[in-house]
Formats: structure tokens, C-alpha cells, sequence
């Protein structure tokens, strides 16, 4: 039973934030090698297609690529071992690895003494698939088998819906998503010019009978320009005034907290220095931000620089999709599913819908949705991979705000928060 009063909190990061950078540059490399398979017209069932787990660390004036990966030249060039005769080894096109850390830095806007797309120094130490994860992975007989054991979560509830059709998110994250977004297009247009890239946000929102109902709290930390000499020395107070209009458009009208002690900006007072200067940034250190802010369970796998047949990611975008259609298709107020794998295998091990009390019929149809859904929607790596069409360059956009709750893009980006299996499911149901 659901208790008469509660508040429920979610915080979000900008794309300046150091765990944001090193996604970003990770999913710009997955992109990178995802277009050069279409470049090169290797289709998405090849067995040479890219594999890729890339790892970004980012500190001051210093990014760190690793990981492991497969893929074509001019991304992977192959040559001829010295040492084992015969062998040919993969090694990894560094100068272009470079050149796209170094793109990613300057586009979020960071040109500072600590942290500089064009003086950072950049060391790639990716290299070539192990041949044992590779034997469990690649197509037999037409499915590839799990990249990696584990469990993943889709979740989807009708709470935004009022905000904007077609989110089906948490209200906590998706206004936490939305003050830090609304901040980096005025920080970017010259409107708070003064704002530098870093930043984060919390949202406290309050619950009457379980409906989201108002704004009890928020908290924004936002680098900020100092004097130097050259420009206006900010307290916080000063910032907040400087902010507050934009984080109130954000709000829903009566929402926006009125007292100083529910509108936290900067608590610890200076944020000049920021981003990877001030704090080391590493890929897939905010999974929850990623995903529904807490509101809902994670796996643990993180997503970004992670190639499709990896499930961490792809499976919890089909688990997305599966439970935004649920709750589009009018059968529930929410929805969380859950699916399993062991690695090398094709088959989930297990699959689990819960609407957790919101639906009519409630066990019964959760039941019975866990028939349909995999009747529906097969839930083996390849044909997520294919009905989604995961294997394009779409990555990148990912990394910042969430990989949920966005809208569906005309190229394929964000496939999995389409509704057009809602239908189906509603008829299947009956």
C-alpha cells in the first residue's frame, strides 16, 4: 500500500560533468566505429562488425582511453607480430582516437588552464578483442550470444506525461534532466555566458496518495566565470539571481520553491574550478542519472562506450522500450521489467513484469504480459539488436541527460522509447 505522503529525490549532471566527458568521448569513439562499418558496407550480421568496451578517464589536462574492441581501418589496422610468427595482431588508429577526445572536449565548451580540448594530452591504450570473449559473443547459427552475464531493468510510469507527452518518466529525473539541459542551451546561446560547463541538479518532489504534486527542494551546483581580474566576482547569492528565472521555466507554475533554504545554488560557495580540474571524471560512474534517478532498480552495467551485443546496454534499452509501450498501450500506471543473461547465450534466463499495483488486473496480467512480451518482442541479443537497429552511429547523444525519457530522432536515435509496439500489446492482451 502505497503511504499518503512522501518525497522522493533525483539529482542529474550537465555534459560538462567529469563522469559526462569521459562518456561522451566514449560513445563518440563507439560512433565513430559504428559509422566507419557503414562506410565500409559491412552489414549488421558480419562477422567482422565492431565490437568495442571503451573506457575514458579525464583529469586535469590528462584523458585516458582503454578498453578492448574490434573493427576496420582506418579505426584498427592490422599487422604482422615480430614475436609470434604468423600472427597478425590488431592495434588501434591512435592519432584518430585523439582527435576525437579532443573534438568531444571542445564542443561541451572546455578551454581552461586545468582542462583544454588543444592541451590535454590524450593516451589511447585501446587494444584488439580477446579471442575468448569474441568465441561467446559472435553469431552461431544466427544468434549471437549475450556479450556479458547479468540482469537488466525497464521502467516507464505516466508521471510527466502532464509535462510532455511521451517521456513516460519519474517526475524527480525528468525535471532534474530538464533544469541542468535548459542551463547548458542558456550557457551556450550567450544568454548566462558567465556559466562555465560543469554543473549538477537535485530535485526534491513531494507525493500525495503516490501522485507527484509539487516541488519541496532544489539544489543547483553550477561552475561559474571568477574575477581574475577580468569579469564579476560571484557569491552564491549572486548566481542564484542569475539563474533563478530559468530554473523556475522549468517547473510546473507554483512549483518552484520560494524560500533560500529550499533553492540551494553552489552550498559550498566558489565553483570556479570545475570539470575534469576539479574532479576526475571516468565512463559509466552515473548509471543512475543514466537511467530513472533511483526511482527504479539498475543492473549495475553501465552503458556508454559498449557496443549493442553487449546487454548491459542493449538490454536495458529493449527492457525500456517493453515497458513504455506497457504503459502507452493504457494497461498500467507503471511498469518495471526485468531480464537476465548468461554470456555466450542467446536466450534471457529470465523474464519478469511487474506493474506494481497500478494495473486492473494486477498479478494476472503481469503474468500474462511476460507471455506476450516475449512472444511479441524476442528478447535475444540479435533481434534487439535488429528491430532496434542499434548498430548506427547514435551513441554520443546519449551521454548527457539520460538515455531515457528523450524523444525518438528521424535518424534512429532513441529507438527504443518508439510506442508503436503499444498497440500490438493491447491486442495480444485483449
Amino acid at each position: 500500500m502505497a503511504r499518503k505522503s512522501n518525497l522522493f529525490t533525483s539529482e542529474s549532471v550537465s555534459e560538462g560533468h567529469p563522469d559526462k566527458v569521459a562518456d561522451q568521448i566514449s560513445d563518440a569513439i563507439l560512433d565513430a566505429f559504428l559509422a566507419n562499418d557503414a562506410k565500409l558496407g559491412i552489414s549488421d550480421n558480419s562477422a567482422v562488425n565492431t565490437r568495442l568496451g571503451c573506457e575514458t578517464l579525464v583529469t586535469t589536462n590528462k584523458v585516458v582511453i582503454a578498453g578492448e574492441g574490434r573493427g576496420q581501418a582506418p579505426l584498427f589496422m592490422k599487422y604482422a607480430s615480430h614475436q609470434f610468427v604468423g600472427q597478425n595482431e590488431w592495434v588501434v588508429n591512435r592519432e584518430l582516437m585523439t582527435e576525437i577526445a579532443r573534438g568531444v572536449i571542445k564542443e561541451i565548451g572546455y578551454d581552461q588552464v586545468g582542462f583544454s580540448f588543444n592541451g590535454a594530452d590524450v593516451e589511447v591504450l585501446l587494444h584488439g578483442q580477446s579471442a575468448d570473449i569474441a568465441a561467446g559473443v559472435d553469431a552461431k547459427q544466427g544468434e549471437e550470444g549475450a556479450g556479458d552475464q547479468g540482469m537488466m531493468f525497464g521502467f516507464a510510469c505516466t508521471e510527466s506525461e502532464v509535462y510532455e507527452k511521451g517521456s513516460f518518466m519519474p517526475a524527480p529525473i525528468y525535471f532534474s534532466h530538464k533544469i541542468l539541459k535548459v542551463l547548458s542551451e542558456a550557457r551556450r546561446s550567450g544568454k548566462l555566458g558567465d556559466l562555465l560547463p560543469d554543473a549538477k541538479s537535485q530535485v526534491t518532489i513531494r507525493y500525495e496518495d503516490g501522485r507527484a504534486v509539487g516541488c519541496d527542494k532544489v539544489v543547483v551546483s553550477t561552475q561559474h566565470k571568477g574575477s581574475n581580474g577580468k569579469g564579476r566576482d560571484y557569491t552564491p547569492e549572486m548566481v542564484r539571481d542569475l539563474i533563478g528565472d530559468a530554473v523556475t521555466s522549468c517547473l510546473p507554475k507554483g512549483w518552484m520553491p520560494k524560500s533560500g533554504s529550499d533553492f540551494l545554488v553552489n552550498p559550498t560557495g566558489n565553483f570556479v574550478v570545475g570539470g575534469p580540474d576539479g574532479d576526475c571524471g571516468l565512463t559509466g560512474r552515473k548509471i543512475i542519472v543514466d537511467t530513472y534517478g533511483g526511482y527504479a532498480p539498475h543492473g549495475g552495467g553501465a552503458f556508454s562506450g559498449k557496443d549493442p551485443t553487449k546487454v548491459d546496454r542493449s538490454a536495458a534499452y529493449a527492457a525500456r522500450y517493453l515497458a513504455k509501450n506497457v504503459v502507452a498501450a493504457g494497461l498500467a500506471e507503471r511498469c518495471m521489467i526485468q531480464v537476465a543473461y548468461a554470456i555466450g547465450r542467446p536466450e534471457p534466463m529470465s523474464l519478469l513484469v511487474d506493474t506494481q499495483g497500478t494495473s486492473k488486473d494486477g498479478a494476472e496480467l503481469d503474468a500474462e504480459l511476460e507471455k506476450v512480451l516475449a512472444e511479441l518482442f524476442p528478447l535475444r541479443p540479435t533481434n534487439i539488436r535488429r528491430v532496434l537497429q542499434l548498430n548506427r552511429p547514435i551513441y554520443k547523444r546519449t551521454a548527457a541527460y539520460g538515455h531515457f525519457g528523450r524523444q525518438p530522432d528521424a535518424d534512429g536515435g532513441f529507438s527504443w522509447e518508439k510506442t508503436d509496439l503499444a498497440d500490438r500489446i493491447k491486442k495480444a492482451i485483449g
